[in-house]
């Protein structure tokens, strides 16, 4: 609880209903940031590398004349001058990874059926060229380069690479031990503009990938026409729902975890106990000083929330959040888990903190944000994986049924020439017009 001079203690944590919760929390891209950053996005696309470099002076602290690209090379001499320990940590959490998005792979397979006709089917085709977003600032996160770059890499893209500002040493080791060809020293908007349309020395690439800040965010909204894009992932969220059994303590240590990420992060708790509500904000009292980082998580618990609802209104309000990250404890867990689905990743039990799933346990930690977790899920083998289709048709009685049926189907829509050239494909005209009904063969 914090105290007001001379007055009674309020909640740490704002509370808020259950039905004025979505509203409560800022979108995944703010409206007002949009003009913002088409004109970064402009001033690269139209300014090539001059202006690239110009933004990174500005805002990534890039020096006058230092190279905007760090190569191959110089990611191994950093990876090299890290402590054993450290090396060991990248290269662990690495194979991790990678385990599990290969397994994902292995859980699909190119499509093949027959069509009437011949044959049809799709194959998974891996992007050419990715390029894989690491935010920096305050708090490089090289675990974000191993989530990208190493899940690219599986994915079977033959050319990777990572934008990042102000590269730690951490990072660039990160880098090496994914295997990325090359680094660019530039972040914000610019640099996703700069991967999307090519500007030196960032190659093109097919897909932007990765989280960030709302700057980040909104540019690969504005750019999801110009490169393929993972999905919005911009400030961290954590939303935990807990009955009367939650543990005060843990909880509160996740969301102050969540909390030192960035200014703009968002912690909430959502709980059927007013009594577990109070001490959560106790709890919040005595751990935050202790911070390293309190300040920062101090301004991104003002942005929080908790909401103290019915069992009903409190699974309501979760599904209306569909937050970036989900943790439900208490006695109810399994069954409440059971119940909801829109989160970007669920983590079941006090024992699943989701700063295990951050730190490279295996699944992705790239998710959606923002409420998009309602139509998109995380960052996965198969954001780098294309699923064209394909066709093969032969001339016989099946496929002239197809084609009159395309053939009316295309004068239903008062397409004549999509009709003729449908008729072109009869080659038997004497055959009976086909009178199957659905599903009959």
């Amino acid at each position: 609880m914090s105290v007001s001079p001379g007055g009674p203690a309020r909640p740490f944590l704002r509370r808020v209903a259950a039905t004025d919760a979505p509203r409560a929390r800022t979108p995944a891209v703010p409206e007002a940031l949009l003009p913002r950053v088409a004109k970064i996005v402009a001033k690269v696309r139209d300014g090539g590398s001059a202006a690239l470099r110009e933004c990174a002076q500005r805002w990534d602290r890039l020096p006058p004349g230092a190279p905007m690209l760090r190569t191959q090379e110089e990611m191994a001499v950093a990876l090299s001058s890290l402590p054993a320990s450290d090396r060991l940590v990248l290269e662990r959490t690495a194979g991790r990874i990678k385990e599990f998005a290969q397994a994902q792979l292995a859980s699909a397979s190119p499509v093949r059926a027959k069509v009437l006709g011949g044959s049809a089917g799709d194959a998974l085709v891996p992007v050419r060229v990715a390029g894989c977003y690491a935010p920096g600032g305050r708090f490089p996160l090289p675990s974000s380069v191993l989530m990208t770059a190493v899940t690219a890499r599986a994915a079977g893209v033959g050319e990777v690479w990572v934008a990042s500002p102000d590269p730690s040493r951490e990072t660039m080791a990160a880098a090496a031990v994914a295997g990325v060809d090359g680094l660019l020293a530039v972040g914000g908007a610019q640099a996703v503009a700069a991967m999307a349309y090519g500007v030196a020395p960032a190659p093109r690439c097919d897909v932007v990938a990765g989280p960030g800040n709302q700057w980040v965010t909104t540019a690969k909204l504005l750019l999801s026409g110009v490169v393929g894009i993972d999905l919005l992932a911009g400030p961290s969220e954590l939303v935990v729902l807990s009955d009367e059994g939650g543990d005060p303590a843990l909880i509160a240590a996740d969301l102050l975890a969540q909390a030192e990420h960035d200014d703009d992060a968002l912690p909430v708790l959502v709980t059927t106990s007013e009594s577990l509500a109070a001490r959560v904000d106790q709890e919040l009292a005595r751990q935050l000083p202790a911070l390293s980082t309190a300040a920062t998580a101090a301004t991104a618990l003002r942005n929080g929330f908790a909401v103290v609802a019915s069992e009903e209104d409190a699974l309501r309000c979760c599904q209306e959040l569909a937050p970036e990250h989900l943790e439900i404890h208490g006695r109810r867990a399994e069954q409440w888990a059971e119940s909801l689905d829109a989160y970007g990743a669920v983590f079941v039990g006090e024992d699943a903190a989701e700063v295990l799933g951050d730190h490279g346990i295996g699944p992705n930690h790239t998710l959606p944000t923002g409420g998009t977790a309602r139509f998109a899920g995380g960052l996965s083998v198969f954001s780098f994986l294309r699923r064209p289709t394909w066709l093969r048709l032969a001339s016989g009685p099946e496929l002239d049924e197809a084609a009159r049926d395309a053939a009316a189907l295309a004068r239903m829509e008062g397409l004549e020439a999509h009709a003729r050239a449908a008729e072109a494909r009869i080659r038997h005209p004497h055959t009976p017009a086909a009178d199957r009904r659905p599903g009959r063969r």
